[in-house]
Order: C-alpha cells, then structure tokens, then sequence
C-alpha cells in the first residue's frame, strides 16, 4: 500500500484491537498480473457478468492504486471474503470507524447499482479523512460524492478487450 494508506490502516488495527477486535489483511496491493490472474481465472469459472459484479479488470483495481484493502477477521482463513463479516462484531467496528481513519467501506450494501459492484464489507478504500468523513456522514457512495458512474462501462467484451495479454 501506499505509505500514508499504510499508516492509517496501522493506527485502524491498533484502534480495533484496543476495542478488542483482531483484524488481519488478505490482500491490499495488486500488481496487473495478479489483477488479471484473479479476474481471468474467475471468468473462466463463473463467467462475464458475475465476475464483472464482483471484480474490476486488470487495470481498473483499486487494488492496483495502492489506497485498497481487503480486511478480515485475524482468524479466518484469507479466502473467506464473505458478506457475513459485515455483521460480525469486526465488521460492523470498520464499518462504524474506518472514517476516522481515512476508509470507507468502499462497496456498502444495496449500492450495487451505484457502485457497479456487489456488497463487499471487507473492502475498504483510503480517501484521506476530511473525504471519508464527509461520505460517513452522507450516507453515500463514493460515486455519489465524487459525482461519478458506477465501474467502468468495459468498451468491449472482456475476451475481445484489444489491451487484454
């Protein structure tokens, strides 16, 4: 992650744990490869649609900004990415306090159609403070404050995409 993202990601786990909450990283930064590796390998799985509603293509990921990160509980095994850690106590702790620290539950529950993306509670994006404060207390996306589209409307068919390896 990026230095700043990184300390105030550092001062948000040392905040959950003095709450008595144990969180751990699975991933935060992602190179293109590995971007591609997961999106690839998921379309092949699921198909277009369904990984175009949980993933962003290579070269779209916040992932790969450096300000993205996805959290769970300290003992869950990193592959279990699921939308019931919004209701575990850890989750609804980010999800009450990430702002302070600069986060946002970047994907929140019934945005999908704002957001472009499935309801993601592990998912958090730093936009610095001042800006996760003011969506906090909003109640929007981070598409509505910003006055941006939902992910990215793909020019083409992700097996047609010109600038795909």
């Amino acid at each position: 992650m990026r230095d700043e993202a990184a300390g105030a990601l550092e001062e948000l786990f040392a905040a959950a744990e003095e709450a008595g909450h144990r969180l751990a990283v699975t991933t935060a930064y992602r190179d293109y490869d590995h971007q591609f590796a997961l999106y690839d390998s998921w379309y092949r799985e699921h198909g277009q649609e369904w990984t175009d509603a949980v993933s962003a293509r290579p070269g779209y990921s916040e992932h790969q900004t450096g300000l993205a990160v996805d959290i769970l509980t300290e003992d869950s095994h990193p592959d279990e990415l699921l939308d019931s850690f919004g209701g575990m106590p850890e989750g609804r702790w980010a999800a009450e306090n990430a702002h302070e620290f600069g986060f946002l539950i970047r994907y929140p529950e019934g945005a999908e159609d704002i957001t472009g993306y499935r309801y993601e509670p592990w998912h958090l994006r730093y936009v610095g403070t001042e800006t996760a404060a003011s969506v906090f207390e909003e109640d929007v996306t981070l598409e509505e404050y910003w006055d941006q589209p939902p992910a990215p409307d793909y020019e083409y068919d992700y097996g047609e995409d010109p600038a795909a390896p």
